[in-house]
C-alpha cells in the first residue's frame, strides 16, 4: 500500500500487483482455523479459532488424499516425458527480453536442500496459493521438509479452502528468519511478500517463480516468464523436471492457478499449450465443475447487494482510452461494511463490468480497510493497462493490472484516464 507522507497526504507508491489481485468470491476465515500438522500449530491459536467449518461432501471426495503416481506425458504424446536434459527450456514462449528460466540451477538447489520455505504474495489468489501448495506437496514427495506461508493478514477465502496441501501452511512468524532455501511464487517484487520480505532477503538461496511483466528482477535463481499464462505453468514444469509424479492433489492446485489466471480459459493468455496442460491435470483426477463452483459460483447474499450498488454507480466514457471507451465504478468501505462483505470478496465485480460492449477498458476502485483505493483494471487487448498502471505506481499484465492510491475516486480516474491515453 502507499505510505503516508508529510502532512498526512499520500502519494502513489510502488505496489506490486497480481493480475488477479484479490481472491475469488467467498467469505474469509483465519488461516489458523484450518488445522495444520501438529508440529506447526500453536495450541492456543487452534483453540481460539475453533473447529474448521465442514466442507461439502463432494469436495471431501474431491480432495481426498491420493498418492498414486500419474505418468507425466507430453501434450499430444502417449509416451512418457523424456529425461530432464531433453526438456525444452521455454514453456511460456518468452517475454519481450526473453524469459529468465534457470531450470538447471533451480533443480540443483532444490535437490540439495533439506528444508525449504515457500512464500506467495499477500492476499493470495488461486494462482499464488494453488501453485505454492502444489509445489510444496511435490517437494514433500521428494522427502524435503517444507513450510509455506504468506504475509499478514494471514487469512484465506473459503473459495480456496478446497485446495489440498494446507497442512503445509504456517503463520509468517513461524518461518525461519534465515531460510536455507526460499521460493517465492507469483510475487512481482519483494514488497508483495509483506512481512516475509525480510526472510527472502536473508535466505541463503532465493528462487523466484513468477509470470508478471512488472517483475522487479529480485532473486538469485529466477524462473520468470511474462508470457506464461500463470505461475502454475512454471511450477508444473519445475515439478516435472524434479521428477515428481503428478498426483491428483498436486494437479488440483495447478488447475486452480491455471483456471484463475486465464479467467476460466477465456483470457487472451489461453493458448493451445494451456489447454494441453489443463488436459493433463484433468487426466490426473481434477474435477473442473467442483473447482469452478468454488472459485466463481459461490457468494453470500450481501455480495449481490454490493454488486448491485456498484453496477448502479457505473459510468461509461465513450471517448476515453483513445476513443475505445472506459467503464468504471467505485465500492467504498461503507458500501461493503453495510452488507457485511469483506474487502477480499470484491474481485468478481470487475468481471461483470468488463462485459460492457462500448468500453475497451473496465475499472473498479475498491476502498480497503485502511482507506486507500485499490484500482483494478482490465482491457480486452487493444489497450495496455499494465503500462498505465506502472505509470501510476502499480503493475501487472497488458490486459489485467492494478495500482493503489490515496485520493478521491474522481481524481484517481482523472490520472488513470491520462495514463490510458498514453497507453492506447
Amino acid at each position: 500500500m502507499s505510505e503516508p507522507v508529510a502532512g498526512g497526504a499520500r502519494t502513489p507508491g510502488t505496489v506490486w500487483t497480481s493480475d488477479h489481485e484479490a481472491p475469488a468470491l467467498g467469505w474469509c476465515v483465519p488461516a489458523t482455523s484450518w488445522g495444520y500438522a501438529a508440529e506447526h500449530v500453536d495450541h492456543s491459536l487452534r483453540s481460539a479459532a475453533g473447529p474448521a467449518p465442514r466442507l461439502p461432501d463432494e469436495l471431501n471426495v474431491l480432495v481426498a488424499p491420493e498418492r498414486a503416481a500419474v505418468p507425466i506425458r507430453r501434450a499430444g504424446s502417449r509416451e512418457p516425458a523424456p529425461p530432464v536434459a531433453a526438456v525444452p527450456s521455454v514453456p511460456g514462449g518468452g517475454g519481450t527480453d526473453g524469459p529468465e528460466l534457470d531450470w538447471d540451477r533451480a533443480v540443483e538447489v532444490l535437490h540439495a536442500a533439506e528444508e525449504i520455505v515457500l512464500a506467495c504474495h499477500i492476499a493470495p489468489d488461486g494462482d499464488a496459493l494453488g501453485s505454492m501448495l502444489a509445489l510444496g506437496q511435490a517437494l514433500r514427495g521428494l522427502g524435503k521438509r517444507c513450510r509455506a506461508s504468506f504475509g499478514e493478514p494471514f487469512t484465506i477465502p473459503v473459495s480456496l479452502r478446497f485446495l489440498p496441501g494446507q497442512e503445509l501452511l504456517v503463520e509468517p512468524f513461524r518461518v525461519a528468519e534465515r531460510p536455507e532455501v526460499m521460493i517465492t511464487l507469483d510475487a512481482a517484487g519483494v514488497e508483495r511478500l509483506g512481512s516475509l520480505a525480510g526472510r527472502a532477503a536473508a535466505a541463503s538461496a532465493l528462487i523466484v517463480i513468477d509470470h508478471h511483466a512488472s517483475n522487479t528482477g529480485f532473486g538469485a535463481v529466477r524462473l520468470v516468464d511474462p508470457d506464461a499464462a500463470a505461475t502454475a505453468v512454471l511450477v508444473d514444469e519445475l515439478i516435472r523436471r524434479l521428477g515428481v509424479p503428478l498426483t491428483r492433489d498436486i494437479a488440483q492446485g495447478l488447475y486452480a492457478g491455471l483456471a484463475s489466471d486465464t479467467g476460466s480459459f477465456k483470457y487472451p493468455c489461453t493458448t493451445p499449450q494451456v489447454h494441453d496442460l489443463a488436459g493433463r491435470l484433468l487426466a490426473a483426477g481434477v474435477r473442473p465443475e467442483a473447482v469452478s463452483r468454488e472459485l466463481w459460483d459461490r457468494a453470500p447474499f450481501g455480495y449481490l447487494m454490493v454488486l448491485a450498488g456498484a453496477l448502479a454507480r457505473a459510468r461509461l466514457e465513450r471517448d476515453a482510452a483513445g476513443g475505445m471507451g472506459l467503464v468504471w465504478t467505485t465500492i467504498g468501505r461503507a458500501d461493503r461494511d453495510s452488507r457485511g462483505v469483506p474487502y477480499d470478496q470484491l474481485e468478481g465485480v470487475i468481471d461483470q463490468l468488463r462485459r460492457t460492449d462500448e468500453a475497451e477498458v473496465a475499472v473498479v476502485c475498491k476502498q480497503n480497510d485502511q482507506g486507500d483505493w485499490y484500482v483494478s483494471t482490465r482491457s480486452k487487448g487493444q489497450v495496455d493497462v499494465g503500462r498505465a498502471c506502472v505509470a501510476l505506481g502499480g503493475g501487472g499484465h497488458r490486459t489485467a493490472a492494478a495500482f493503489t492510491m490515496h485520493a478521491e475516486p474522481a481524481a484517481i480516474i482523472d490520472r488513470l484516464r491520462n495514463a490510458l491515453r498514453e497507453a492506447a
